[in-house]
């Protein structure tokens, strides 16, 4: 199964136009360098058209934004995780709060993901809906209050007993699975609040894919993670 390295920093390029087609390129692009300049592991999660440029064109971690619960088979319009493992993605996101799924179908994800040796990156928006995840033994965790995602203002700040209880819930739970926090992170400060609750890193989007300037906002992430 392949891994990455933690913490991490993954940027979800949602369907956000900055993010589409030869952008999502060029941020992905922006993503590698940071990553290659510090050290700190930037994965990307491009739309599905864009996974296959991603992968073969960079060396940076590609997730897609979500599977289907399905088989190979006669699914028009979903998204099979074969698919994905054969446009070269590291995992995918699962259960993001703009693409929820009941829970038993998460765990029909996860457990699809992780068939085929990819990385389930499984988000969740309580520290009790972590623990209902962390029982499917997805490879992370990710949480992200629904409220504030997009808003500016940082989970890890904002509401950090809700970070620090899912960090522990998962423990708890399922010892080893590392947690990620999302919502509202968008500088170096943010990040560092995130691990200093003691996550591993942080899943956004808008906080780089909207900036002005990506790099500079990435760099300044990566280099919160190394004590910088």
């Amino acid at each position: 199964m392949p891994k990455i390295g933690l913490p991490a920093i993954i940027v979800n390029f949602k369907t956000y136009l900055e993010a589409t087609g030869s952008r999502a390129y060029k941020l992905a692009k922006t993503c590698e360098e940071v990553a290659v300049k510090t050290g700190v592991t930037v994965a990307v999660a491009p739309q599905f058209t864009d996974l296959a440029r991603v992968v073969n064109e960079l060396s940076v971690p590609v997730f897609s934004q979500h599977v289907d619960p399905v088989q190979p088979g006669s699914h028009t319009g979903h998204v099979l995780a074969e698919a994905v493992k054969e446009a070269g993605a590291v995992g995918s996101l699962l259960n993001h709060s703009e693409r929820r799924l009941p829970l038993k179908d998460v765990g029909a994800c996860v457990g699809r993901v992780k068939q085929l040796g990819l990385l389930a990156v499984t988000c969740a928006d309580t520290p009790q809906a972590c623990k209902a995840v962390a029982a499917f033994s997805p490879d992370i965790v990710a949480i992200e209050p629904p409220e504030l995602i997009g808003t500016g203002i940082p989970v890890s700040k904002a509401r950090p007993e809700v970070v620090t209880e899912a960090v522990q819930v998962v423990a708890e739970a399922n010892p080893g699975i590392p947690v990620l926090c999302g919502a509202g992170i968008s500088s170096g400060d943010d990040v560092r609040a995130a691990l200093k609750l003691g996550t591993m890193g942080v899943l956004l989007a808008s906080g780089v894919v909207k900036a002005k300037d990506p790099s500079s906002v990435l760099l300044e992430m990566a280099n919160s993670m190394l004590g910088s």
